[in-house]
């Protein structure tokens, strides 16, 4: 699904991001970050992406990192990469180490259009 989002850069402009959900994504941590990296890299390359982070309820360096990759490889390409829905205690760690300004979604993706948010979901072997 595709949606537009503000683009807190640069006012009054939006970008198009693709909204997605890695299911049954519930820790971002030593173990499953190569995983998501290796699964979202290919995307990231070709189009904006914003990802879904409801489930997501903890995260270590390691999940900072594969964030981190995730954003310099959609940056690299011209695109960008964000997470939105992210639980309190990741927004609070992001928040910490100075991620948040960069990574949060200031608004969901799927706003413009709720209805069609479940129509793009990468399957669990991503997780």
């Amino acid at each position: 699904m595709i949606a537009t989002i503000p683009n807190p850069a640069v006012n009054g402009s939006t970008w198009e991001i693709e909204s997605t959900e890695v299911a049954g994504l519930t820790e971002l941590v030593r173990g499953c970050d190569r995983r998501l990296v290796d699964r979202l890299t290919p995307h990231v390359r070709r189009q904006s992406i914003a990802v879904d982070f409801h489930s997501v309820e903890r995260i270590d360096a390691a999940g900072i990192a594969a964030l981190i990759t995730l954003y310099a490889d959609a940056r690299q390409a011209g695109h960008h990469f964000s997470i939105f829905n992210v639980a309190p205690r990741v927004v609070e760690i992001l928040a910490i180490v100075g991620l948040d300004r960069i990574l949060l979604s200031r608004s969901a993706p799927c706003e413009s259009n709720p209805d069609s948010c479940s129509d793009r979901r990468l399957d669990r072997s991503a997780a």
